[in-house]
């Protein structure tokens, strides 16, 4: 039997000093080559939650939890860093807080360089994320020179290139135009094919037709769409 990827098990949050927890009791799975989608109003927890999947809440930011959360049938918890970073990938609404590098070659470069892998493997990565974003003619490019969406899709492929099997696209279309939306959409398709399991947090609904299943949060609950 194949485990989720992803189980969320009776699931709470609470900011610190805060009296009222943001949701209670979430539950949910995410299967292997599943897409799920996850909206709701502003100030609903999506991102919040996205934090908690990825494991930055607690490790990196505070908050009061309860219940559990499963990667790979294990305790995010327990996982360490270096591990959970080849399990779950995060992909965040503004790609200026994960670019940082001054070509778009070491951007893609830095993960697989800090896992300690060999200069092939490495430079396989590369070609593989740059061929899949269509970024190719980009390589040597400073990233600080390119548009919002190829800057988005620059950070997409940062993070395709630490080979997680789980990506979270926390309202990474929510700053594109229609053109750089459908070149995401165009993206997740092969992705999804190949058995990656995404999460799409969006407010916008449109934003969510790959998805095979959609949550949405609202008043500290959730309910499937």
């Amino acid at each position: 039997m194949t485990l989720p990827r992803i189980q969320v098990k009776n699931f709470s949050f609470s900011f610190p000093d805060e009296n009222s927890p943001l949701w209670t009791n979430l539950n949910f799975s995410l299967n292997p080559g599943e897409i799920v989608g996850i909206t709701g109003p502003s100030g609903c927890g999506k991102s919040t939650l996205c934090y908690c999947l990825s494991g930055i809440i607690p490790r990196h930011l505070p908050g009061e939890i309860s219940g559990e959360i499963l990667v790979d049938g294990k305790p995010l918890s327990q996982v360490p860093l270096p591990q959970l970073s080849q399990k779950i990938g995060m992909v965040f609404q503004d790609p200026e807080t994960q670019l940082f590098c001054t070509t778009v070659e070491e951007e893609i470069a830095f993960g697989p360089e800090n896992l300690c892998l060999s200069r092939e493997e490495i430079e396989t990565r590369i070609k593989e994320v740059l061929e899949l974003t269509g970024m190719t003619h980009f390589r040597y490019t400073n990233p600080s020179q390119l548009s919002g969406g190829e800057k988005q899709l620059i950070a997409l492929g940062a993070v395709l290139a630490l080979g997680p099997h789980t990506l979270i696209l926390d309202e990474a279309m929510s700053q594109l135009d229609t053109a750089g939306r459908k070149r995401v959409q165009k993206i997740i398709r092969p992705l999804k094919k190949a058995g990656k399991s995404l999460i799409i947090v969006d407010h916008q609904i449109e934003n969510l037709i790959s998805s095979d299943r959609v949550l949405h949060l609202e008043n500290g609950q959730a309910s499937w769409r």
